[in-house]
Order: structure tokens, then sequence, then C-alpha cells
């Protein structure tokens, strides 16, 4: 059986190159024609293997594949690749990590590490622009391995040790890798291929590593193929004289020009005809093409595809495609858990969405290895209704983490009239690590709002030889064993008699408003007298409300600060055996 071309996914920190090496490959200037040189929409290019025969001329000779080429995904920075599913994982068979060896690992690239790692996507890393590498000599289009030999040696010496400083971060990440000429078992190291998008050095040596990798390790993965067609939709987008349209890739079968599909919506599949079906040429890009699309009556996987149908309303992102017999096709089912969105949810939790069914996953798997609750989640822009929700949650999950979408105007103006915290960004760890931040800031408004309207558990231990005075009021030298204890505050003992109210504390010459667990003060108590109610080695506790037992119970206090809680409750329990709840 032949083997169908794999699907390679390219990813990478902003800057690193991903797009400009792609050009390099199929001689295109996609890049340039981008808002910013920055990827906006995910791109499909076919790479046959006579182009990769033509590049890697040098490194192979007359050496053949049974690979029919690469099919390139270029994505719109590393969340995109959570869109690529296909059968519950990722739509990628391989992917290329771009990595600039000057700046090495970067926020992007670790996020990038880590949604590979989730999905168990086999990748390779380009070590992009050497040409940059101090005394560099470069050549168009030279194999990496070739032009290492005409360097000097001082220059060899910079690249090396950029070259280790990255396997070394990578070892830290608990990676093996080298360079993949120096690689005995690709299945245990990850190959790392030097080269200059810039000028083609070291492309043909990746171009030979993609397709040896892919013939010797996923023969049976491209062989794969029981006679359904299959695709995921990469974006919906208007087309002139077509409409709205959908970019896809057909990942298994044969798509035919009026053939029945199965498209994936929020809801039940989308069942439609396809009119047409557009694709770019070989080396052409599918979201930016140099020449108009090639109409076809059928197309084989894989393929980056532009497909018109009768209806597209409703289907989103990330979603599945599928030729079926029609409305009560078995397969539409079995599509429908595929389609199925997998976040857990709890009573009390924050909201999430997301641009695509993956990227809400994705960021719904990050949040609950961070420890964060979810309720509510959904797919695409923050709307008002969104917002409305998630203010009338409990006060302290009112949040919304928005991955890689933006908030409507009706939701910005809902928001104003809330008490509601609405975070966006592209990057989902660094979605995360900024809720953690506002998180712990706002635990740490919240206690310390806390602490000023009620008494907090405080617990301290009169010294010996340290009754300086026994009433009006009693001053003691004390130790505090737990909390902290402020000027005002009541007090009780062990015995839960009343033991005054702290008037004054002191520290030497120094007057204090309030002393923590550790210190030792001079402590003033009015309404008690020392060697009555109180005296030596006497253990004395903040005095506590019973309506603060709760809210201390959910604040964030110390082991320290819960041990002399209990003991009060435990006191005053004696009298009240409900006192507290």
């Amino acid at each position: 059986m032949a083997i169908r071309q794999p699907v390679v996914s390219v990813l990478g920190h902003v800057d690193h190159g991903k797009t400009r090496l792609l050009d390099r490959i199929r001689g295109t200037s996609v890049q340039a024609r981008e808002a910013g040189a920055i990827t906006q929409h995910i791109g499909a290019t076919e790479v046959p293997i006579n182009h990769i025969y033509k590049v890697c001329d040098k490194l192979i000779g007359k050496k053949r594949f049974d690979v029919p080429g690469l099919l390139f995904i270029d994505t719109p920075g590393h969340h995109s690749f959570v869109t690529l599913r296909a059968r519950g994982g990722s739509l990628a068979d391989l992917a290329v990590l771009v990595i600039d060896i000057r700046e090495g690992l970067m926020p992007q690239t670790m996020e990038s590490i880590r949604i590979l790692r989730q999905y168990k996507t086999p990748f390779v890393i380009a070590l992009n622009k050497i040409d940059t590498i101090q005394g560099w000599i470069s050549e168009d289009g030279r194999p990496f391995i070739l032009a290492e030999k005409v360097q000097q040696q001082r220059t060899l010496d910079f690249f090396n040790e950029r070259l280790y400083k990255i396997i070394e971060q990578l070892s830290i990440e608990g990676l093996s890798a080298d360079r993949y000429d120096r690689i005995d078992d690709f299945t245990k190291s990850i190959a790392l291929v030097p080269l200059s998008a810039k000028e083609g050095e070291g492309v043909p040596d990746l171009l030979l590593v993609l397709v040896g990798l892919a013939q010797r390790f996923l023969d049976q993965r491209l062989k794969a193929d029981d006679g359904t067609t299959k695709g995921t939709i990469l974006e919906i987008k208007e087309e002139k004289g077509f409409g709205n349209t959908m970019d896809a890739i057909l990942y298994s079968g044969t798509l035919r020009r009026g053939d029945t599909v199965a498209l994936g919506t929020h809801g039940a599949p989308l069942v439609t005809k396809i009119r047409a079906i557009l694709k770019p040429k070989p080396l052409d890009e599918i979201r930016d093409p140099r020449d108009r699309f090639e109409s076809a009556r059928e197309v084989d996987a894989a393929a980056g595809v532009k497909i018109a149908c009768q209806n597209i309303e409703g289907v989103i992102a990330g979603a599945p495609m599928r030729v079926v017999s029609g409305p009560n096709d078995p397969a539409i089912s079995e599509m429908t858990e595929e389609n199925e969105i997998k976040v857990e949810v709890q009573e009390k939790g924050i909201t999430i969405k997301a641009d695509a069914i993956g990227s809400l996953e994705a960021l719904a798997f990050e949040a609950k290895a961070a420890g964060i609750p979810i309720r509510k989640y959904g797919i695409g822009n923050i709307t008002r209704r969104d917002i409305i929700e998630a203010a009338y949650g409990d006060k302290e999950n009112n949040v919304i983490l928005g991955f890689n979408v933006t908030m409507s105007r009706d939701a910005e103006e809902e928001l104003v009239k809330h008490d509601l915290k609405v975070m966006t960004d592209p990057i989902v760890y660094s979605l995360i690590e900024t809720y953690k931040e506002w998180s712990d800031e706002s635990k740490r408004r919240t206690d310390a709002d806390l602490r000023s309207e009620i008494v907090f558990p405080a617990m301290f231990k009169v010294l010996p030889n340290c009754i300086f005075r026994t009433s009006k009021p009693a001053i003691v030298g004390v130790r505090i064993l737990a909390g902290r204890i402020r000027v005002g505050t009541r007090l009780i003992t062990a015995e839960g008699k009343d033991a005054g109210r702290i008037r004054s504390i002191h520290s030497g010459d120094d007057s204090l408003k309030e002393a923590k667990q550790g210190e030792e003060v001079a402590v003033g108590i009015e309404g008690v007298t020392a060697g009555r109610q109180i005296g030596e080695e006497s253990i004395v506790y903040a005095d506590l409300l019973a309506s603060s037992v709760i809210p201390l119970s959910q604040a964030d206090i110390t082991e320290d600060e819960r041990m002399a809680m209990n003991d009060v409750i435990a006191i005053k329990r004696k009298e009240d055996p409900f006192w507290g709840i």
C-alpha cells in the first residue's frame, strides 16, 4: 500500500524564523506579506518529493524514498497546533520546533515543547540563524555538514558554545538532544539541525531528516487508511466568488466534489454537500498563494485544501470533517464523540474561553495542572452572556480566562457593571501565570482586609520573671507563639476566662501597633491582674467571634494560626457545643 505524505507542523517562539524557513523551502515570500511580518493564519504547503530530491541532491545522490513528499503546516504561534486535531490526538505526524540559536529556549519554545509532549508528537529542532554567528561563511542552499567543514576554528567554537548551551537547556527540561549527524537512535534523542532560513544553509539536512524519520518510524501510521475520508477544519474565511469557505487538512482518504460531508459545530454535526474544492499548486501556500487556486474534482490525502459547501453555518475551527453517506450515516455519531469537548468542571470555579476545541482543551489541561477549578467553558470570543454568567458565580472565582480570543463590545460594556476579572493571552502558560499572580495578590489583599475587619487567631506565652506591673494596666513580657497580636485585641485564658484587652505593645522604647509570631515584646493589658487571671508561663489566646470561624477557616492562615484557632474553638465549645458552627 502506498503511503501518504506526512503532515509536518512548524512551531516556535515569535521571530525565531518559522515562516521564513518555509518561505525558503518553497521559494515564496509569504512572511513579507504578513501584517507586521507575523503569521496571522494557519497555512499549509505541499512540498513534493521531487523538489526534496532536488534540494537534497548533494546529500542523497541517487537515493529515493517511498514518502511522496511533506505537507507543512505553518501556525500563527504554537497555540494553533492544538487546533490541529485528528482522531482525538494531534493532526501532525511530525513537528519542527524552530529555535533561534542565539536566544535559545524562550517562553513560547517552552510552551511548544509542553504541547508536543502532551500530544506525543515526535519532533526535530531547527537551530535557525547560524548565519549570525560571528565569522560564519554562508553559501546559498548548502547542506550544514558541508558548511561546517569550511568554517574557521574560532567560528566553530562560537557555534559549539551556543549549540551546547541549548542542549543543556533541553536537558534541564528532561530532553536528550544532539546534532542529527551524531545520533545513533532517533527514538531516544531529539535531532538538532543547524540551519539558516535566510541563506537556505542546512535546509537540505532538515528535509532529509524529516523524510528519513517519516519513512523509518511512521510507515504504519502513513499507510493507515480505512477508506474513510477524514479531515480537520483549520479556519473559516470568505473567499471572493465563493462566499464563506473552509481551509482544511485532508489526512485520510479521497475528497471529491459533490461529496456529502459532516462538519463539526458547537452542537450536532452539520451535514452538507461540497460545491467546490480549491487546491494550491505544489510549493504554494493555501493561506496566501502566489498563483490562483486550482479547481479540483478530487484530492487525495494528505493535502491542504479550500472547500466551498452549500452551508457551513456554525462550523468551528479545529472540528472534524468526514465524508458520509447521508444524515443517518453511523459515522456521524462517532464524529460527535470525537468533537466532544473533554473539560472537567466543578461546582465552583472560573470560566474559560478559547478559539477552538483543541485550544480549549489545552487551556483546561494547564488549568488543571495548576490546580485551577473550572465551572464553565466555551469556544469563541467572550460575550456579554459570559460576563453575566461569570459575575454571578462565587466571588473568589469571578474570573474569565480567554486563550487567543477577544471580548465583544457588548461584553466590554457589561464588564464595567461587575466585579469581574477578564484575562486574555495567546500563550497558555502566560495566561495561567498571570492568573496565579493575580490570584495570589487578590488573596493577600483579601486576607489583609479580613485581618483589619476581624481578629485573627493568635497565642502568646507570659515569660518567666517578666511581670513588670500587676494591673491598671498589667504589663508583662510575652513571646508570640502563633499569629500576631494587636492593640485592642481581647484575650482569653486557656481555661476560657476573660483575660482583658491589649492596651499597648512595646519593644524597648518603641511603641508598636502589632507584634508577630516569634517576637518577644512587653504588653500592657487592661482589665486583668497579673498573678490572678494570668501569671508566668500562662498561655493566652486572642478571643475570637463565633461569626469569624467560617471565614477564618477559608482564609490563608498559617498552621500555627490554625492550631490556635482550633484551641479557641475547643475552649468555647466546652460551654456551647455549637459555637462557631
